[in-house]
């Protein structure tokens, strides 16, 4: 049964039985249900989804009014997220599993002789693929996983190769990863060193199902690494100048607020944002500063896996230098190439 069925089920009673909408947005719900292709499979179904996506408008509504008060340093917006309840979102799409952790890599140490500088953008420098799509699926420590390693490879070779987020999903099982029920990075980087390989997106395309499986052929591989370097925890210094001396970074981060599920544009800065419950997988590409270099205003440029449609074309803006906001150093890491 799907979580939307469950839900469903779970909901059944009065108030799905006389549903009262507001009846200003029926050409706003019409059109967003056409734009994000939603189709119900019952009338209450459908109902109950429509409340869920009023609440969550009008919240989206009210923060936005805030932020132009200059209550906030970001902005939200509806997105193809709309018709999820908060804890709906984060079970779905949030599948980084610290608690699992099995495998620990070598530990960054800072060179002490570079100084970083002020901004970064791997972007720019061709080291990133366009945003993916981990759909309903907790598979977003697989992304985080070959973003890094798509920069890794980059690195080495100057060929930006997408690589294949159902390798890891279909295959690393034995090293502690659970498929679409979530997983760790680390233990990702670890299977690609005991198999000596890992597919190319385009021999081994991506699903997001976790029921067939391991389909890994080597003569398909593209990338490979010997182990993986673990930032030390908590230290975005160490953060920064492993981003600005090697490429982009994977990192954990709590992912699970209202606000970030709607996220749209600017700093992202949350504050029940927890540094050590992580929930979720991404990529730092770089970071940055808006403005004068200042307290509140520098921001790290993270890659998410909700496609384009979410966020700021994938990417959210999250706030660096104050106190490890999100755990966003908590638990980075990278691979050795």
């Amino acid at each position: 049964m799907t979580l939307y069925l469950v839900v469903l089920v779970l909901c059944t009673g009065a108030a799905l039985a006389a549903p009262r909408f507001d009846a200003q947005f029926d050409e706003h719900w019409d059109l967003w249900k056409s734009w994000h292709s939603k189709n119900y499979q019952h009338e209450k179904e459908e109902g109950w989804r429509r409340m869920v996506w009023e609440k969550n408008l009008k919240k989206i509504e009210m923060h936005n009014l805030e932020h132009s008060l200059g209550k906030h340093s970001y902005s939200l917006g509806m997105n193809h997220f709309g018709d999820m309840t908060n804890e709906e979102f984060r079970q779905v799409m949030n599948g980084y599993k610290l608690q699992q952790r099995k495998f620990k890599g070598s530990l960054f140490l800072e060179p002490n002789n570079m100084e970083a500088p002020k901004q970064v953008d791997w972007r720019e420098e061709g080291y990133v693929t366009p945003v993916k799509d981990q759909g309903q699926c907790g598979s977003c420590w697989a992304f985080s996983t070959t973003g890094a390693m798509e920069g890794q490879m980059f690195r080495k070779t100057q060929k930006l190769v997408s690589l294949s987020e159902q390798n890891l999903v279909d295959c690393s099982r034995p090293e502690g990863n659970e498929g679409c029920n979530g997983g760790l990075m680390d233990q990702a980087f670890q299977y690609i060193q005991d198999n000596s390989g890992l597919d190319s997106e385009e021999a081994y395309p991506y699903l997001g199902t976790d029921d067939q499986p391991c389909n890994y052929k080597a003569e398909f591989s593209a990338a490979n690494d010997t182990g993986f370097m673990d930032i030390p925890s908590g230290k975005e210094h160490a953060l920064m100048k492993a981003i600005a001396s090697v490429g982009p970074v994977s990192v954990a981060i709590d992912a699970g607020h209202e606000s970030f599920q709607f996220y749209q544009s600017g700093i992202y800065y949350e504050k029940e944002c927890s540094s050590e419950e992580l929930d979720h997988g991404v990529l730092a590409v770089g970071y940055g500063f808006e403005g004068e270099d200042v307290d509140g205003k520098k921001y790290w440029i993270v890659k998410n896996s909700w496609s384009e449609k979410w966020g700021d074309k994938g990417y959210i803006l999250m706030a660096k230098d104050r106190k490890n906001h999100c755990g966003i150093a908590t638990a980075a890491s990278y691979p050795l190439v």
